[in-house]
């Protein structure tokens, strides 16, 4: 795995951190935030990234926790950890939200 800087933080696609510097980031101080990143903005390789590093079920861990996550990335990991989506704490945050009117 290619590292980036001395945090070792891998060579992620550059779309994943638009607003923070990645220099500024440690894989084990800011794993939530990078692996919700990686699941909402990542490509194959940001996943295997991330999968190599943490294993399936310590992002599955993180994820549970998440706050938001989106529809089709909280289908992804449910599906790929076999992990109900309604034990993750987003799913009850995306079920309150007001669903738009259709006419």
């Amino acid at each position: 795995m290619n590292k980036n800087n001395k945090n070792n933080v891998p060579l992620f696609s550059s779309n994943l951190f638009w607003d923070v510097n990645p220099d500024d980031l440690d894989m084990e101080q800011h794993k939530s935030f990078i692996v919700n990143r990686v699941l909402d903005y990542g490509q194959w390789d940001d996943w295997k990234a991330i999968l190599d590093y943490y294993g399936l079920e310590q992002i599955a861990s993180i994820a549970k926790g998440l706050r938001s996550l989106f529809p089709k990335s909280l289908a992804f990991i449910s599906t790929v950890s076999r992990i109900p989506e309604n034990q993750f704490r987003c799913y009850e945050h995306l079920q309150s939200k007001d669903k738009l009117w259709h006419f």
